[in-house]
């Protein structure tokens, strides 16, 4: 009696992991077909997209070219539309050699289509891999492009993507005084939503230019939203998601992915940040740290042809471990610890911070990073990380209830 006792209760116990657990492998709102597909037959579609949006081993243009659908324009993003360009490297127009169609950079001379773009296209569709980081400036693209779709009433429809710093709601909240490509919006620096969630509260906080968010609202009365998020399959908030294509060239792997949230401060600094090396984000130093630090030397490559500090060699930090540990570590939050360290280390502090040609340091790019002034002057003052983290505390709770109206995932 005991033994069956025993197995009926493992069986309870399996059964509720079975239940638990996603029923299948994750896959992106891009392989959702059946949900987005039939809107596109007979219409002139407009794509943003870039190396990332694949279905599987098929990029999604190609995909709908097979399924009958005409694609009449794709627009890209930072990188470009193939992923090769340097961080910051603006691109201009040109006929993709794999497909002839069109492609319009919207990281170059504009940041979102014209109406001029637009006078043809019935349909526009958003799928990029974004990492869930503020200052990845595809969330800003998304916004531009949002803008653009309801200013010329297109339907908009999204294409979600697992997010791999899902897991994490951390750092200071944005101060709008502060708004530039690298934080439009008053967000927390990881904020722990998929792209497809980041839009739902773009327009249901009405973070969009004013008539934009006029016409939306009128496709809502209507009965015909100009939004629509298709979500990925087999998804939760509990997932893991090793990245199949590199979503950027400096962002190799899901090491660097979950480093960079804490070391891209490090961009506003005379520190490299690793770009230039084989892991990027996860090495960082500067010649004049002490010699008996780990040594690299950044150098020219793909991705990085004018790297900080091209060709000198560097102390500092090697951080690299498995995906699995850097987590752990991380424990659901950003690291300060090594920006501390660096600058508590570094022999000339006047010069850590990188300032514009009119040394105003409020219009440095660190405090755009920052997305405010304070972290700046927290750091020169010596604070340390438990002290600051206690001033994000008002923002972040005040952020997460906005952000729970908007979780498609359990």
């Amino acid at each position: 009696m005991r033994k069956f006792a025993l197995l009926l209760l493992w069986l309870a116990s399996l059964s509720l992991a079975i239940a638990q657990t996603p029923p299948g492998p994750i896959a992106p709102g891009a392989a959702n077909l059946d949900r987005y597909l039939p809107q596109l037959k007979g219409k002139k579609v407009a794509l943003f997209a870039n190396q990332t949006s694949m279905i599987g081993e098929e990029h999604l243009v190609d995909v709908l070219m097979k399924k009958g659908v005409k694609v009449s324009v794709i627009f890209g993003p930072e990188h470009g539309f193939r992923g090769t360009a340097d961080a910051g490297e603006k691109v201009g127009n040109y006929v993709d050699e794999a497909t002839r169609i069109p492609v319009i950079s919207l990281y170059g001379s504009k940041r979102a289509p014209s109406t001029d773009d637009l006078k043809e296209i019935d349909v526009m569709i958003f799928d990029i891999q974004d990492v869930g980081v503020r200052f990845y400036t595809f969330i800003s693209s998304l916004e531009a492009y949002m803008e653009a779709a309801f200013l010329n009433n297109k339907k908009l429809i999204v294409l979600d993507r697992p997010n791999p710093n899902i897991h994490c709601v951390d750092g200071p909240v944005l101060d709008t005084a502060f708004r530039s490509f690298v934080g439009m919006q008053p967000v927390p620096v990881v904020y722990g939503m998929t792209i497809g969630e980041y839009a739902k509260m773009l327009v249901g906080e009405g973070w969009l230019k004013a008539d934009a968010m006029k016409t939306y609202r009128a496709s809502l009365a209507a009965g015909r939203p100009l939004l629509e998020v298709v979500p990925c399959k087999n998804y939760s908030r509990e997932s893991v998601y090793e990245l199949p294509v590199k979503p950027s060239p400096n962002l190799p792997n899901l090491a660097s992915i979950y480093w960079y949230p804490s070391t891209c401060f490090f961009e506003g600094t005379v520190l490299s940040e690793g770009r230039g090396t084989v892991a990027p984000f996860q090495l960082f130093g500067h010649p004049s740290l002490p010699k008996d630090m780990f040594a690299f030397t950044p150098v020219a490559m793909p991705g990085a042809n004018s790297p900080k500090l091209k060709d000198q060699l560097c102390y500092g930090w090697d951080l690299r471990a498995e995906p699995e540990l850097i987590r752990k570590k991380l424990n659901h939050k950003i690291s300060l610890y090594y920006l501390l360290e660096a600058y508590r280390l570094f022999p000339e502090k006047e010069k850590f911070f990188i300032l514009p040609k009119s040394g105003d340091a409020k219009a440095s790019f660190f405090n755009k990073l920052a997305g405010n002034a304070i972290l700046m002057e927290q750091i020169k003052s010596g604070m340390d990380e438990a002290a600051i983290r206690k001033t994000w505390e008002p923002g972040l709770n005040a952020f997460k209830k906005i952000r729970v109206k908007y979780l498609i995932y359990k």
